[in-house]
């Protein structure tokens, strides 16, 4: 039994909006990404910090969803990424995972998830320095809520946190995120969201009591990477 981590799958089997349009990492990423879950075992967890699928809506993010079912792994934790149009209420989410026999997709948000005696916390995230308006202000003040529920709902436990968007990175810094990841002690933060260029731009490594590592997919070769045994 291992965990794995792995963000920005970009999905669009249900609509026509492939990544291979950008070329370079992105050429066939379908397919690495198949060859990269190849190293997941049937009894392991896979968390995938957002941006999943294009599908506009749950029923054009089915093909994606069933392709993500069918990849080795026991349980696959969604969080809402940025381009994650199709993301509704938890309770029509499982609802349809449920319909379609999606057995072993769930989704992280307002709660948290249990790997043995490790919790697995986490939600989108903000980035609130790009844009200070009202609307932006109270979307960041509700994930600063998702964050703290889910990292108070792990309790005492060990805390790995799951991002969509990177708390911090070169020139940018969300200091109420890195604030919350301190005080409940979270031990690794993990994020996607950067892609491209912007790869120069992560955070890695240990800052100040948290241990940072970029996790999108054409960062990591379209490969899951392992976080624990």
């Amino acid at each position: 039994m291992a965990l794995y981590a792995i963000g920005d799958t970009h999905l669009s089997l249900g609509c026509d909006k492939p990544m291979d349009v950008f070329g370079g990492r992105w050429t066939g990423y379908v397919e690495k990404l198949k060859e990269g879950f190849a190293r997941v075992g049937p009894e392991d967890t896979v968390v995938l910090c957002g941006d999943v699928s294009w599908g506009m809506s749950l029923e054009q993010a089915r093909a994606d969803f069933a392709f993500l079912d069918a990849l080795p792994g026991r349980r696959k934790l969604l969080l809402k990424g940025n381009h994650d149009y199709w993301w509704m209420t938890a309770a029509r989410m499982k609802a349809f995972f449920q319909e379609n026999s999606f057995s072993t997709l769930d989704i992280l948000h307002n709660n948290c998830h249990f790997y043995g005696e490790t919790a697995l916390c986490g939600t989108r995230g903000w980035f609130y320095e790009e844009d200070r308006g009202e609307h932006s202000a109270k979307i960041f003040n509700r994930e600063l809520i998702r964050l703290e529920a889910s990292l108070k709902a792990a309790g005492e436990r060990e805390k790995l946190c799951f991002l969509h968007y990177p708390p911090l990175y070169q020139g940018y810094r969300c200091q109420e995120i890195v604030d919350l990841l301190e005080r409940y002690e979270v031990k690794l933060c993990c994020y996607g969201h950067l892609h491209g260029g912007s790869h120069r731009l992560a955070v890695t490594g240990r800052q100040g009591t948290v241990e940072y590592r970029l996790i999108a997919a054409d960062y990591l070769g379209f490969s899951p990477v392992k976080l624990l045994d």
